[in-house]
């Protein structure tokens, strides 16, 4: 039971935080509309992720580009075309809202961490996966702008302007990832945020269950009494929709690093990065939009528990194939 809770309280923290958003939302309705509560909590989650990693991993990706430069192209390419296919097909009204949620998930960059372990995990090339994390996370604050641009129009009025956005994605993406990687110059506290990695992470997860609080309380009023209902119907539809577009990006990574002929391990990490977002900027956008959370918080979790399935298939699959040789 010990060993369940210590591989799955993040997943477990989700469903019971989530939880509680909507049934104080009301309460606790001015906490989600204080921005710089939410701004603070995001530079101060991407500081420690980034933190913790170390530039010397990206040897391997350096040296065999075309792996790392795939992912990037399925991760910020690929994946938000076959999104937005996907939400076409969403042709209800009452879905409105939900297609945006959707939507965000599309422009939001490969996770800090767990394409990295899952790659690692599955037999893959992990330096790729990092590659593909500092890359789309440096150029989010460009590329999800000109996605959502792209997306919405300028017909449709959004609550934070282009300009406004692209600075605010610098200023607290780009802004902390590159702190921290200064920080990392000085040895003695390269080696103490190395030494205490999973400290580091498991503060940064707390910080992404406050902001997923934060997206519940928003969410509360579209979720529980009079619309239970429909709240369900939407998590039906967005469960449905993210994964399906999930596995089939993680397939078409996979299988198109064979089509390039790259090696397995490094046709394993864009499989895995190209398919993974990030959590704490998709709740940021989602936030700052006023667009419904329901989706990116599904998409991370799901990813979660599919990409455990993945990576142990695959590795299963790569053990057997190296005794029969």
């Amino acid at each position: 039971m010990k060993e369940f809770l210590a591989k799955r309280w993040f997943l477990l923290s989700l469903v019971v935080v989530f939880a509680l958003g909507l049934i104080v939302h009301e309460e606790c309705a001015t906490w989600a509309d204080h921005e710089p509560f939410r701004n603070a909590v995001v530079f101060t989650v991407l500081f420690l992720m980034a933190v913790s990693l170390s530039l010397k991993a990206l040897s391997s990706g350096i040296r065999r580009p075309r792996g790392t430069l795939l992912a990037v192209v399925m991760n910020y390419g690929v994946l938000p075309l076959i999104l937005w296919a996907v939400t076409c097909l969403i042709g209800n009204p009452e879905f409105e809202g939900l297609r945006d949620g959707l939507l965000v998930i599309a422009v939001t960059p490969c996770t800090l961490v767990s394409a990295a372990v899952w790659t690692r995990r599955a037999g893959g090339n992990e330096s790729i996966a990092i590659m593909v994390t500092l890359i789309t996370n440096l150029l989010c604050f460009v590329i999800a702008p000109l996605w959502l641009l792209l997306f919405f129009g300028t017909n449709v009025e959004l609550k934070t302007p282009f300009s406004e956005m692209v600075l605010k994605l610098g200023l607290l993406v780009v802004l902390p990832m590159v702190l921290a990687q200064l920080t990392r110059t000085h040895r003695r506290w390269a080696n103490w945020a190395t030494e205490n990695k999973s400290k580091l992470g498991i503060a940064a997860q707390c910080g992404i269950l406050a902001m997923v609080f934060l997206g519940a309380i928003k969410v509360g009023p579209d979720m529980v009494g009079e619309n239970a209902g429909h709240g369900i119907t939407l998590i039906g539809i967005a469960l449905a929709v993210v994964l399906f577009v999930h596995i089939v990006v993680f397939w078409l990574g996979i299988a198109s690093g064979g089509w390039l002929k790259l090696s397995r391990e490094d046709a394993v990490a864009v499989g895995f990065a190209g398919s993974q977002k990030t959590l704490m900027i998709g709740l940021l956008i989602c936030l700052d939009l006023d667009f419904l959370v329901i989706p990116i918080v599904l998409y991370h979790a799901s990813q979660l528990i599919v990409d455990t399935l993945f990576a142990d298939y695959l590795r299963t699959a790569n053990d057997h194939e190296l005794d029969c040789n």
